[in-house]
């Protein structure tokens, strides 16, 4: 409706013959600029008699406002080979343009430009000018003109500033707002808004209150912006407590974003009651919640397993219509597909085939999921359709997608996912080395797995975890405690999972009081609580050993209940060693812990077969059978030219079983000569020619 009326007027301009006065051709344009896009600006532009700079800057602003920069920049050269003067309200415009390009060569000819013309004095054009430095992230440029403008204002402090917040210098950040205060210039919602975005650790609690202290003495309490960024940095420095009073503190002035502030600090910090509450309280407000509130809340149910409050939640995102939105959709998935259910797992495929849009989140959500729940040949599978499809694989889905190969132990078709990786430039990534890493090691390539490790950037954990694994794996012990001494010269801060590593290594090679001096040390030398599974490494250690006391000793002084895991390395221990007596008491817990698990019941039938003592046996598999327990057989699989051939204990199925069978019995009779006879060094070596 608006436009029309410049229509008109255009109309009656030309009609009265007043074309000639070049004032009111420029309004007119200014009017089509804004209200009808550059072409029709443009044909005007065409029209008028006598342009001058005005003309020209209204074009230019009307093709940066609507985004087109390489025209814009056009017309400006256009501009100047007329021999028109370039003023701070064009440099403005296309100074504006550069940044929001993000074109720093571009930007540093017209600070040459700026330069030549004297503009570089102008407050105007030199915050610009600051902000094209500071959006194309060249901070040390952008500090330079900083520095020699003659005049500064707000905007332009908080260029700067906001270009040191951009690339992560806190402490830089900090110093400005010093000298900006020191200037008696009163910083605004924006300058906490940009600072408060890096306070992001819990060593940053004390600085975070001083910040707080400066927003109320300068009386910006009251801007929403600062107050819900307030929100967000106290969560992140880890103070739940402050981000709450905070929010509770401001009254009628909250948004809809400082609830979803508080909401996902809530889910941040895994206070799921909390983060419902307040869902629930909003919607009783009538506080219209949208895809962030709800992708806040189902991230907190998905944290810590309130999987019931989720499926109800996944019912509002229905009825609300956000359920096609991506990052809802995203939130849903790794809902479902955080738990190892088969059923959970196809709601996560249907929440991800009812998506019209994917992003890479999506697609890599179900890989890994597939991937981490033990469904590693539908992963496989889905990394297919993920190629055919065109889509884009990062170091996420490489990393998976080698797991998965890992656990079938397909080495053919993890050696092709290796050379995609290359061709990609992901092998130098920490999680992608990590996964090629464990499946070299998987599939008995431990010196390609040390390759590898030996070529990767060693700085991180996870990486040396890798490789520490894989020699425990391969009976290699030493090594994998030489690694670790390795690991203190590179200054690489063990964790966790270190430890269970290292732990194993121990107890594959019988390093007893090594071992228990490393379980010791993680607490006082490392800063690493114990957990369940240090517990069963060390278990494991002395009942390898057959020091079945210590190991119950150390079970009962465990500060919490042992877990089945544990109490089935004992009993593995047990069996190994052949302590029946012990074996009855660890199977006692296991029954009472997993009544279903049939390893407990297999393991203690085997063992009272072995000492003859049949009714224990048959109270076993009676047992069993009123419980509804049975065996579950364990399959082997193997890859040979490209397919995978499965099989399980006298299986008959395979189509060259018979050859198979014979293969394996004269395998078991050279290896009871072996024992009966035991050959010479020079007779071994001749049967591995062999």
């Amino acid at each position: 409706m608006f436009i029309h009326t410049f229509m008109r007027t255009h109309c009656r301009l030309i009609k009265s013959g007043i074309t000639t006065y070049t004032y009111t051709w420029n309004n007119i344009l200014t009017a089509y600029s804004r209200r009808s896009g550059p072409l029709d600006a443009h044909k005007l532009f065409d029209e008028i008699p006598h342009r001058d700079s005005i003309s020209w800057n209204s074009l230019i602003a009307s093709y940066v406002s609507h985004g087109w920069h390489f025209s814009a920049w056009c017309l400006l050269k256009t501009m100047m080979r007329f021999g028109l003067l370039v003023d701070r309200y064009t440099l403005g415009s296309v100074l504006k343009s550069v940044a929001n390009a993000v074109e720093v060569g571009f930007g540093r000819q017209l600070h040459a430009l700026m330069m030549k013309t004297g503009l570089d004095q102008n407050v105007f054009s030199g915050s610009a000018l600051l902000d094209v430095y500071a959006k194309c992230r060249v901070v040390e440029d952008a500090y330079l003109v900083f520095v020699f403008m003659p005049e500064r204002n707000l905007v332009t402090w908080n260029s700067v500033i906001s270009a040191c917040v951009q690339v992560g210098q806190l402490e830089m950040a900090l110093q400005l707002f010093d000298e900006l205060e020191r200037e008696e210039l009163v910083p605004d919602e924006a300058t906490f808004s940009s600072i408060l975005t890096l306070v992001d650790k819990p060593d940053y609690y004390s600085l975070m209150l001083q910040l707080h202290t400066k927003i109320i003495k300068h009386c910006r309490v009251m801007d929403t912006a600062v107050y819900n960024a307030t929100i967000t940095a106290y969560s992140q420095c880890g103070s739940i407590v402050d981000a709450v009073q905070v929010f509770e503190g401001m009254g009628d002035v909250k948004d809809l974003v400082s609830w979803n502030s508080m909401m996902a600090a809530y889910a941040f910090h895994g206070i799921v009651v909390e983060a419902i509450k307040l869902f629930v309280r909003m919607q009783q407000l009538s506080i219209d919640q949208d895809m962030y509130t709800y992708t806040s809340v189902l991230s907190a149910c998905f944290e810590h397993g309130k999987f019931w409050q989720g499926r109800a939640l996944h019912g509002l995102v229905i009825k609300k219509g956000l359920d096609r939105e991506v990052p809802v959709s995203n939130a849903l998935i790794a809902m479902y597909i955080r738990y190892n259910d088969n059923c959970m797992i196809e709601d996560a495929v249907k929440c991800f085939n009812h998506m019209e849009v994917r992003d890479t989140i999506s697609w890599n959500s179900i890989l890994t999921g597939l991937s981490q729940n033990g469904l590693s040949e539908e992963a496989l599978k889905f990394y297919c359709h993920m190629q055919s499809s065109h889509i884009s694989i990062d170091h996420y889905a490489f990393s998976a997608v080698v797991r998965s190969c890992s656990d079938l132990a397909v080495f053919q078709l993890g050696q092709l996912v290796h050379g995609s990786i290359l061709k990609s430039g992901f092998d130098l990534n920490e999680f992608v080395a990590s996964s090629l890493i464990y499946m070299y090691s998987k599939c008995g390539f431990i010196e390609s797995a040390r390759r590898i490790f030996d070529y990767s950037n060693k700085e991180s954990s996870v990486l040396w975890n890798s490789i520490i694994f894989g020699y425990a794996q391969h009976g290699q012990g030493q090594i994998s405690v030489s690694l670790f001494s390795d690991m203190q010269k590179f200054e690489v801060k063990p964790d966790h999972i270190t430890f269970v590593g290292v732990l194993s290594a121990c107890s594959h090679i019988g390093l007893v009081e090594e071992g228990f001096a490393f379980l010791k040390s993680m607490e006082s030398s490392y800063g690493i609580p114990l957990r369940m599974e240090h517990y069963a490494c060390a278990v494991d250690l002395y009942g390898r050993a057959g020091r079945f006391n210590e190991a119950k000793e150390l079970i009962e002084s465990m500060p919490f209940e042992p877990d089945a895991m544990v109490w089935m390395t004992l009993l593995g221990a047990c069996r190994v060693h052949g302590n029946i007596e012990m074996a009855i008491h660890v199977a006692r817990h296991l029954l009472l812990l997993e009544p279903r698990e049939h390893c407990t019941y297999v393991l203690l039938s085997n063992m009272y077969a072995r000492f003859g003592m049949w009714d224990g046996r048959a109270m076993i598999q009676k047992a069993m059978r009123s419980r509804g327990v049975s065996k579950v057989p364990g399959w082997s699989w193997i890859e040979v030219n490209k397919k995978v051939h499965t099989f399980n204990a006298e299986d008959t199925f395979h189509p060259k079983a018979l050859e198979i069978y014979d293969t394996l019995g004269i395998l078991m009779d050279e290896m009871q000569m072996i024992c009966h006879f035991p050959l010479t060094k020079a007779e071994l070596f001749i049967l591995d020619l062999d």
